[in-house]
């Protein structure tokens, strides 16, 4: 029985600045880090999502080309493999985390469960070599991928809490929404 903490996508493109920038992403990257510094050993495994888009296509649609995006299926160009807009923001001190999931890689993804581990592993594999049934789940954004990565925990059968100080979203009132159909569907807000 081991608890994770799942960190959500605190890459420089969801941040104040990049190209799908949030509001509070920043205070959010430096709030997990004083959180894991401030709480050492309590994660068996703390593990970390990064969208990870091919810059080549639109990425199974992903990247509005031709169109203007809508925001809610197609987005600007963004996190790009190999970019500064992909990497964590600076302070989040990657050093605190055991494992690197990337996701989306060529395709749409919103939730860490459609990731995979350099070598290939997909996610819910690595859960269950890591015998994980506990997550606690952190990051950007609230209403897309925390939300997405959460309900995945869920379906998983995993025990979820949501760290609300610790997420930011897109949308105030569709990140509030978020939590409200989290908490429904059986995860915890802490």
């Amino acid at each position: 029985m081991a608890r994770a903490l799942l960190v959500i996508d605190v890459q420089n493109d969801f941040t104040e600045g990049g190209a799908l920038g949030v509001d509070g992403g920043a205070a959010v990257a430096a709030g997990i880090t004083a959180y894991l510094e401030a709480h050492p050993g309590r994660y068996d495994q703390v593990i970390a999502s990064r969208d990870w888009h091919h810059g080549d296509d639109d990425n199974g649609g992903h990247f509005a080309t031709d169109a203007a995006p809508d925001f809610v299926t197609s987005w600007p160009r963004h996190c790009v493999a190999g970019t500064s807009g992909a990497e964590y923001h600076p302070a989040f001190d990657v050093s605190l985390v055991d494992l690197h999931i990337r996701k989306g890689q060529g395709v749409p993804a919103y939730s860490i469960f459609e990731g995979t581990t350099d070598d290939g592993t997909a996610f819910p594999d690595v859960l269950a070599q890591l015998g994980v049934t506990a997550v606690d789940v952190v990051g950007i954004a609230t209403d897309y991928c925390v939300r997405a990565s959460a309900l995945d925990a869920l379906d998983a059968g995993l025990e979820v809490t949501v760290l609300s100080g610790l997420v930011a979203a897109v949308n105030p009132v569709s990140g509030a929404a978020a939590l409200v159909e989290l908490e429904d569907a059986g995860a915890r807000i802490g």
